[in-house]
């Protein structure tokens, strides 16, 4: 029998006796009766008895009543204490004794597909403060003038309490060692100050692939009381550093470490006097991505090379995005994006001047990643999936043929259009219509499409390969891109008239030449020329490889391949689309051909030329390789860049030639009548 039930006896036993004992006090002291016979029937008398001994002896058994229910209620309480609540006031009084004292822990590192380090950390000398510096004036401004910050900002670091009373407050990171060696040299003058030697993230590739792996920042508000909301076990304290774009945001709750912990006792005004029990912090576990360091870095000098070929023409071209696939399983092998920026600007918080430079007009929104969130007319590349919706609707057949004599006339000659080769291509059919981008042979699929009972025939098509919505890349940010019928337009020109709001022919005519009100990412149409590749296998891109296990102990977790989506075609049509294909790299144009049979590795790609009323062109090229047995696919925009074949193609050809080590030794210059 365990101590507590003995002492439950003990008191329930005592309880028993006290009011056993006032029951027998009560039955003692009955009031006296006499009899009073006088010569009639026998009656009571005298039975209330007032005399000054009954009174005091009343009185008395009623103090013992009360003493006895006082006494009883005070062992009941104290049961209570002891056996009910007894482990929450021992818990109590340890926490007004005892305080909890975290410290930061390093977040994991991120390497490339052949484990080279493309994010680390690196040593940080920083100045912690107690909060007793706050109120000694003159430590304090010797510690603000010593690290170049007014003293108000000092002072507000120091009493920053939100890491606990008892931390040590991080007042400025990355100092110099001269001014630490001043500090530790000064010690009766700084007898509050600290040096600790922390993380700082560290980008040992510069500005490489700086839009995939995005940038960290001190967290904010909003995602202290989100981390704190979604069960998710990861929650912040004021001054931690968070992912904030890219890897770094995506694969947050995987990089970020594990604070440690340190249990101190403190004395009533909440002074250490003594140290307990310690957890170290636990380092964020490391990210290795599909990325080839190498590709990378020949992906992003091609596409910078493809800008400057396009500034030659319109100096005011700075933009652009060029994103290699594996076909085999989506990897993504490379993903460049123009312009750049540095992500060490963020480390420690960064600047005013530096985030006005990056925020102005002039910088071209550098932080935007356009692989996955730039949105662009798709222009010709669209056109193999025009194709592939004519042949399952039934508005052409693998056999039909077409006549451009340039100019089209289908909905009547107050709504002609023309194609790009004003002097037409004469009789061509659908294969060729791919090959040298005949605009009128997609006119005419688009009358088709108007006329026939399938009117959104087209647009059910280019959804079945994934436009219109995300590809579910594992990067924020994506956009979805646009696919515009009836109901959009009527929609989205709600200030308009009903006439103006209604879908005519010329909607269907632009977007079948990937024109007007549609809209692409460039992670979009590498995904469909992948499908094209696979014959409709189209793969969920991602830049996850694998998350490796603490310590280096090897990979905890392989990321597994998973299908986007799977667009079914006749083996026929596959077959036309992709002899297409091949026909523009190898027919369309003998200058542009002369880039790619200094290759022995054949390839299959398509060029684009969205147009934007007066202003210059948006350059497209999509590919993919080797055309007999794919295994990469690539699409490449520039923005404001010309023709596709003038400055697009340059950067897919330079890509492809880091892929398979055959550089472009041409040095004939891509005509401007190709598209």
């Amino acid at each position: 029998m365990g101590s507590s039930t003995l002492i439950l006896i003990g008191v329930v036993v005592l309880v028993a006796a006290l009011a056993v004992a006032a029951v027998l006090v009560l039955s003692r002291g009955g009031a006296r009766f006499r009899l009073d016979i006088g010569g009639q029937a026998p009656r009571a008398a005298g039975g209330n008895d007032t005399s000054a001994e009954n009174t005091f002896k009343g009185r008395l058994r009623g103090l013992g009543v009360f003493s006895g229910s006082i006494i009883g209620i005070l062992l009941a309480r104290l049961l209570s204490m002891q056996l009910v609540s007894g482990n929450e006031y021992s818990q109590q009084a340890d926490f007004n004794r005892t305080r909890t004292v975290t410290s930061v822990a390093p977040r994991g590192r991120i390497f490339d597909r052949n484990g080279v380090e493309l994010v680390g950390n690196r040593p940080s000398l920083t100045v912690t403060a107690h909060n007793d510096v706050a109120s000694d004036d003159v430590e304090l401004q010797l510690l603000a003038n010593l690290l170049g910050m007014p003293k108000v900002a000092a002072k507000r670091k120091v009493t920053d309490s939100s890491q606990g009373a008892q931390s040590a407050r991080t007042v400025s990171v990355d100092v110099t060692r001269a001014t630490v060696a001043f500090i530790q040299e000064h010690a009766d003058t700084f007898p509050n100050v600290l040096i600790e030697q922390r993380t700082q993230r560290a980008y040992p590739q510069g500005e490489v692939a700086c839009h995939l792996l995005g940038y960290t920042g001190t967290v904010t508000q909003d995602q202290i009381r989100a981390s704190q909301q979604s069960g998710s076990g990861l929650t912040y304290e004021s001054g931690d550093t968070t992912g904030q774009a890219g890897v770094e945001y995506q694969y947050e709750e995987v990089l970020q470490g594990v604070r440690g912990e340190q249990t101190v006792y403190v004395d009533a005004n909440g002074n250490v006097t003594d140290y307990s029990t310690s957890v170290p912090p636990e380092a964020g576990s490391d990210v290795e991505l599909t990325i080839d360091l190498t590709l990378q870095k020949a992906a992003e000098q091609a596409l910078a090379d493809g800008i400057t070929r396009a500034k030659r023409a319109n100096p005011t071209c700075n933009s652009g995005a060029a994103v290699v696939i594996d076909v085999t399983n989506g990897e993504v092998l490379a993903m460049a994006s123009a312009p750049s920026f540095r992500p060490e600007l963020f480390v420690g918080g960064i600047s005013q001047d530096d985030w006005d430079a990056l925020s102005s007009d002039d910088a071209g929104n550098p932080l935007m990643n356009r692989v996955v969130s730039g949105q662009f007319v798709a222009a010709s590349t669209i056109k193999p999936l025009t194709t592939f919706a004519a042949l399952d609707h039934g508005i052409a057949n693998v056999d039909s043929g077409f006549v451009c004599s340039g100019w089209w006339t289908g909905f009547g000659q107050a709504y002609g259009k023309w194609c790009w080769k004003h002097d037409g291509h004469g009789g061509i059919d659908l294969r060729n219509g791919i090959t040298y981008s005949c605009d009128v042979v997609f006119y005419e699929i688009a009358k088709g499409f108007y006329n026939s009972s399938t009117q959104d025939g087209m647009q059910e098509t280019f959804r079945n390969w994934g436009l219109g919505s995300t590809t579910g890349v594992d990067l924020p940010g994506e956009a979805a891109g646009r696919v515009p019928d009836a109901e959009w337009k009527w929609n989205y020109f709600s200030n308009y008239s009903d006439a103006d709001r209604q879908w005519q022919g010329g909607d269907y005519t632009n977007i079948a030449i990937g024109q007007g009100d549609i809209l692409v990412t460039p992670l979009q149409m590498c995904s469909v020329y992948m499908g094209i590749a696979n014959r409709g296998t189209v793969w969920t891109p991602h830049v996850l490889r694998g998350v490796l296990g603490r310590g280096d102990n090897g990979s905890m977790l392989e990321y597994q391949p998973k299908t986007h989506v799977t667009p079914t075609e006749d083996p026929s049509y596959m077959d036309l689309v992709h002899s297409g294909l091949e026909g523009v790299i190898y027919e369309e144009s003998a200058s542009m051909t002369a880039h790619f049979t200094n290759m022995t590795t054949r390839v299959a790609g398509k060029t684009g030329t969205g147009e934007h009323g007066n202003t210059t062109p948006t350059a497209w090229f999509c590919a993919f390789a080797p055309a007999d047995d794919p295994k990469y696919a690539i699409s490449a925009v520039i923005d404001k860049g010309g023709y596709g074949s003038t400055s697009a193609m340059y950067v897919v050809r330079d890509i492809l030639g880091a892929i398979f080590n055959e550089p472009d030794t041409s040095t004939t210059s891509v005509s401007d009548g190709t598209r």
